[in-house]
């Protein structure tokens, strides 16, 4: 992998990563753009002892450009983009509309391929090699900024989730704080730790569902995909490294090997899910199936506060569901789960499971 940093016309940093070691990047944005001015402030509620962002200077940000005119695709025949270049294997770039900014974290654009009409599962698996590639190098990089706490690397995908740009791309979060479900997974994971005498919380459902087994979606030699027993959403799957690491930058050689056949996979198969038998008509031009995929990374604060833990103790995962929950109908966050955070889930996970393995790749 080849990292070339550069600086976009309002001084914004633009990343390239590059498959090969001898490519060049050294074009220049070109446009006249004025200094990004953003006004990001996390405020604390007192009442639930969350954080919520303001950031006011993001309603005028992109909203669902034509393909022509779309931002993260390369700058090419006199259209200038986000990208000064006009090819690119992964880019990562500061976002010009960040919902935290400064003192408040920053928010970063990871955009998986310079082709419009792909998508992440499209990727081949040098491609999503190389995207892991980058998450785990922002990972480390930001994760030394003094106002940064967690590193969150993300994709939304399709507009059902709220997707404003039609690219192929995702994000990364570096928050000034440790978020409340990092938080929540770590009191459970101190409060486990001290009832069982020091056994891990991870290792122990990780465990829970080998042994179980009706909730397995696939395994290989590095990585284990199950329906959580718990599962709050219709189709949800959660990815786990079999050796327990705190963040992306454990990951060793054969785990990062394998990543990219399973991730891809998973990918595929959530695009399968309500096609044919058992799954509804998507092949009657229901849109693509929509997703959140959400890598689950330990810290890298202070963990004072959850006594007993450090950060060894947790467990790195990616977590992917759809807000979809059959065919032509979503799952909305109504009165019970918006309210009160207890969700209610349409499909047991074990048929969620039994669904996934019938859409393996043949």
């Amino acid at each position: 992998m080849k990292k070339t940093s550069t600086r976009l016309a309002d001084g914004r940093e633009l990343i390239y990563y590059d498959s090969g070691d001898n490519t060049v990047r050294d074009a220049v944005d070109r446009r006249p753009l004025e200094p990004t001015v953003t006004s990001s402030q996390v405020r604390r509620d007192p009442l639930l002892g969350d954080s919520v962002a303001i950031a006011s200077h993001r309603q005028g940000r992109t909203y669902h450009p034509p393909a022509n005119e779309c931002p993260l695709c390369p700058s090419r025949g006199g259209r200038l983009s986000e990208i000064p270049d006009s090819s690119y294997d992964v880019v990562v770039f500061e976002n010009r509309f960040p919902s935290l900014a400064g003192d408040s974290g920053r928010c970063e654009v990871v955009c998986f391929t310079s082709d419009h009409d792909s998508s992440f599962a499209d990727l081949t698996e040098e491609q999503a090699g190389l995207v892991l590639e980058a998450w785990t190098d922002r990972t480390a990089e930001l994760s030394h900024l003094p106002s940064v706490e967690q590193v969150f690397c993300f994709e939304n995908r399709g507009e059902e989730i709220g997707v404003t740009l039609g690219h192929p791309h995702g994000q990364i979060y570096a928050y000034p704080f440790t978020t409340p479900r990092t938080a929540l997974m770590l009191r459970s994971l101190a409060a486990h730790k001290e009832a069982t005498g020091g056994q891990n919380l991870f290792d122990d459902v990780v465990a829970r569902e080998l042994a179980e087994g009706d909730r397995i979606v696939l395994e290989t030699e590095s990585w284990v995909a199950f329906v959580p027993y718990a599962a709050h959403w219709p189709y949800e799957v959660h990815l786990y490294p079999k050796r327990r690491v705190p963040d992306l930058l454990g990951l060793d050689e054969e785990a990062r090997t394998e990543f990219p056949q399973v991730y891809l996979e998973l990918l595929r198969r959530f695009d399968r899910i309500f096609d044919g038998p058992g799954g509804g008509k998507e092949g009657d031009g229901e849109p693509p199936t929509p997703y959140i995929a959400a890598w689950h990374q330990a810290p890298f604060g202070a963990l004072a506060e959850f006594e007993g833990v450090s950060r060894d103790d947790f467990a790195l995962h990616l977590e992917l569901f759809t807000i979809r929950r059959t065919s032509g109908k979503l799952k909305f966050l109504a009165g019970s789960e918006s309210g009160m955070s207890v969700f209610i889930n349409d499909v047991p996970p074990e048929a969620a499971a039994q669904r996934l393995r019938e859409v393996a790749s043949s």
